[in-house]
């Protein structure tokens, strides 16, 4: 006998009542506009979610059994079909529906995630043939199964453990590196085939500077490589990770060290602001010439991401190789060093480290680490074009110039 309802069950159950009512609405519209003799409609599907619900609140035989029957009248009514549709839809997502009401009742909020997740695949259906028939390349195609290949297979094939003296190169984070410049690329393609040009950039700088803004500014600078007329739409982006740098900054700040956020919120913000208006500036001077659909092309170079995750690599090394020769003293250098691969590790560790050092050395600290980030960012700016290189190096060196300079004028 069952143990008695308790509250996340129960809410289990009601969230496997929405969930198949949310499914059944969906199917019940395609029934009345495309298949008016497919079996299943807003009651069954809600039934059935309630069926998987009950069953996994009544044990795994009872799952098993309903699972069976749930898999035996969906096969029965798929033969019994009189129209000439040969798709499995309805089916298929009846037999989901059971499996996600069963889920509901041990994980109720992925549950009704999944849900939702189904229902956008279910109704998004011509949109999906037509992107996949008409608008999705074979380069495309090929370049998406080379990316789910380095995330799915490669990734996890290699050794996530560090093999040089120092403890920093890690074959699994190199490669994660490369695999995220390839992802924000992918991203940024999707945004400018969906966007457009110049609102696509823009979308995909700021949220794929809260990725890595390094990589973004990498990202950009293969995008403008490639497609010199929209160059400028490429420099607003990769300015505007910035500001997801600063954004990110200061809110491990305010979790890790609040102290040091007071001290150094005038530069944030001073730098973040300028961070915004520089990048504005590059959009609306990009014009209108570039706000159309971006022509079928590559969504990312693998070349290009792979140099780019060695030449963090590198830079984690000089890090490591300064830290050590520099040894325990020294906060302000240490931070420079550690910058140049991450200023928002020297952010954790400089509240966990040097939490008893002087605040307005600290503060000194973080301004080095931005100064060395902001030099790895123009060296990533470097992998693409001249053009692309010299506006996104001089605008990265302003931003920087003026966080420190608001760093030592407060003080």
């Amino acid at each position: 006998m069952a143990d008695p309802l308790n509250s996340a069950q129960l809410f289990g159950l009601l969230a496997a009542l929405g969930g198949g009512l949310l499914v059944g609405v969906q199917r019940e519209r395609h029934k009345d506009e495309h298949s008016p003799s497919e079996p299943a409609g807003v009651r069954t599907f809600a039934v059935v979610a309630l069926i998987g619900a009950t069953a996994a609140y009544l044990g795994l035989a009872m799952q098993w059994l309903a699972g069976g029957a749930v898999t035996a009248f969906a096969l029965t009514a798929y033969v019994k079909r009189t129209d000439r549709e040969p798709g499995l839809t309805t089916e298929m997502a009846l037999l989901a529906t059971y499996l996600l009401g069963s889920l509901a009742i041990t994980s109720a909020g992925l549950s009704a995630a999944l849900f939702v997740v189904l229902v956008i695949l279910l109704q998004t259906k011509q949109a999906l043939h037509h992107f996949t028939r008409n608008v999705l390349s074979e380069r495309e195609l090929g370049d998406a199964l080379l990316l789910a290949a380095s995330v799915l297979i490669v990734l996890p094939l290699l050794p996530d453990r560090t093999f040089d003296p120092y403890s920093v190169l890690n074959p699994r984070r190199i490669w994660l590196f490369a695999v995220l410049v390839m992802s924000i690329n992918a991203a940024g393609y999707i945004a400018l085939r969906v966007f457009g040009t110049r609102r696509g950039l823009m979308l995909a700088g700021l949220l794929g500077g809260f990725v890595s803004s390094t990589a973004t500014i990498a990202g950009m600078g293969q995008r403008a490589r490639d497609t010199p007329g929209i160059r400028r739409a490429c420099v607003a982006a990769a300015v505007l990770s910035n500001v997801a740098t600063i954004v990110q900054l200061a809110l491990i700040l305010l979790v890790a060290a609040p102290a040091i956020l007071r001290r150094l919120g005038a530069p944030l913000v001073a730098s973040g602001v300028a961070a915004i208006l520089i990048g504005s500036l590059f959009f609306f001077r990009s014009g209108a010439s570039t706000s159309g659909e971006l022509p079928p092309g590559r969504p990312f170079n693998l070349g290009q991401a792979v140099l780019f995750a060695f030449i963090v690599a590198a830079a984690a090394l000089i890090a490591a190789v300064l830290r050590q020769w520099m040894g325990s003293g020294g906060v302000i250098l240490a931070a420079a060093a550690t910058g140049f691969a991450d200023v928002h590790a020297v952010a954790i560790g400089v509240a966990q480290v040097y939490a008893g050092v002087d605040s307005e050395e600290v503060a000194y600290a973080m301004a080095a680490a931005f100064a060395s980030n902001s030099l790895m960012k123009s060296v990533a700016a470097s992998t693409g074009s001249r053009e692309y290189a010299l506006p996104v190096i001089g605008c990265v060196a302003a931003i920087g110039a003026i966080f420190l300079a608001t760093t030592w004028l407060t003080a």
